[in-house]
């Protein structure tokens, strides 16, 4: 009789980043294999799941992290899809937001957990935060009483939606926060779940879209921006979307010269979203004066998501619907994976 037919089985996607560097004989940090997950943490030899492991082709720095890698990553989990119950993707942190972001809008219909979790220091060290964050994100991964249908972030001691979350430190083991959305779970003694949180469980076949449309820019606002600054970025070559990250609820300068250079990129086809510097709120287009001419020349109000998602949605909207670009305006105001303060519209399930 084989004991173990019945444990939870989690796949662990090693990507690179400082949770994957131990000291060997001199000192020296450097990657370990994933394979001897085992070695690195002998208590896992104790739980009640069964852990495999791989990792990508190329193991990077997350700073040099881009859409192609999303893609390799959403494919190793759709190939493993069928024979796991959960997965866990070991990432840097600089860039894990804008891939747990990625990956969920990738995911169409997910109804097993996709956990991140990284380290701001290396698991090699002695004190580490990465153990605890791979034992607690390898026990929310194969959780057999509580399913997450979604792309989450594991750090510290608090589990987040992927695409609300955002890093927040350089040096803190809290380094990652999501303003607008509670976590979802917190690890303490116990595990504590907030089941009503969660996206709905879906019913319908796992669809994975991996295109990205990287002709995109940010544009961030600060007093005293110039012209000449402003053109630079949306008279970019092919450009195709546009992030602004405005003050406030959505605010930015009034002047003609400001507004026209929108209005000239809008009328190129540009698709120009507005989304706010603060970590906290959200874009109400109109509210004040100075949000008034964005809205009538038709920049998009971003409502209360992050950055991340922001740049991921927009991309990823860009690549699997090129030649609508109304189709586009309407999803990137839209409710899609929980990323933004909205209820879920029926007629968007779909996407």
């Amino acid at each position: 009789m084989n004991i173990y037919n019945n444990r939870n089985k989690v796949l662990l996607i090693y990507t690179g980043g400082t949770i994957g560097m131990v000291q060997d004989e001199s000192g020296a940090l450097q990657p370990f294999a994933m394979e001897r997950i085992y070695d690195a943490l002998p208590l896992l030899q104790r739980t009640n799941y069964t852990i495999d492991s791989c990792q990508l082709d190329k193991i990077i720095d997350s700073s040099n992290m881009t859409p192609e890698f999303w893609v390799d990553i959403a494919s190793i989990i759709e190939k493993n899809y069928d024979d796991y119950d959960g997965f866990l993707v070991l990432h840097g942190t600089d860039t894990m937001a804008y891939t747990a972001s990625a990956l969920s809008f990738m995911f169409k219909n997910l109804s097993k957990p996709i956990v991140l979790t990284g380290s701001q220091l290396p698991l090699g060290m002695l004190r580490s935060d990465g153990r605890e964050n791979i034992i607690c994100a390898l026990e929310i991964a194969s959780a057999q009483q509580v399913l997450i249908p979604e792309v989450t972030i594991f750090f510290e001691n608090k589990l987040y939606r992927g695409n609300r979350s955002t890093k927040v430190s350089a040096e803190n083991f809290n380094a990652f926060e999501s303003y607008n959305y509670p976590s979802l779970a917190k690890a303490g003694i116990k595990i504590s779940y907030r089941t009503h949180l969660f996206q709905p469980k879906p019913t319908g076949k796992l669809v994975v879209r991996k295109k990205f449309d990287r002709r995109i820019a940010v544009l961030k606002l600060f007093p005293g921006i110039t012209p000449a600054v402003v053109r630079a970025i949306v008279e970019t070559p092919d450009l195709q979307g546009l992030v602004i990250e405005t003050f406030g609820s959505g605010n930015a300068p009034t002047e003609s010269w400001f507004i026209e250079a929108l209005e000239e990129a809008l009328n190129r086809g540009i698709i120009v979203l507005n989304v706010t510097q603060c970590k906290a709120g959200a874009v109400q287009m109109r509210q004040y004066q100075a949000s008034c001419d964005m809205d009538r020349i038709g920049v998009i109000g971003g409502s209360d998501i992050t950055i991340e998602a922001a740049v991921t949605k927009m991309m990823y909207l860009l690549g699997n619907f090129p030649d609508d670009k109304k189709k586009i305006r309407d999803r990137l105001c839209k409710n899609l994976r929980g990323e933004i303060t909205q209820e879920i519209v029926e007629e968007y399930d779909e996407f």
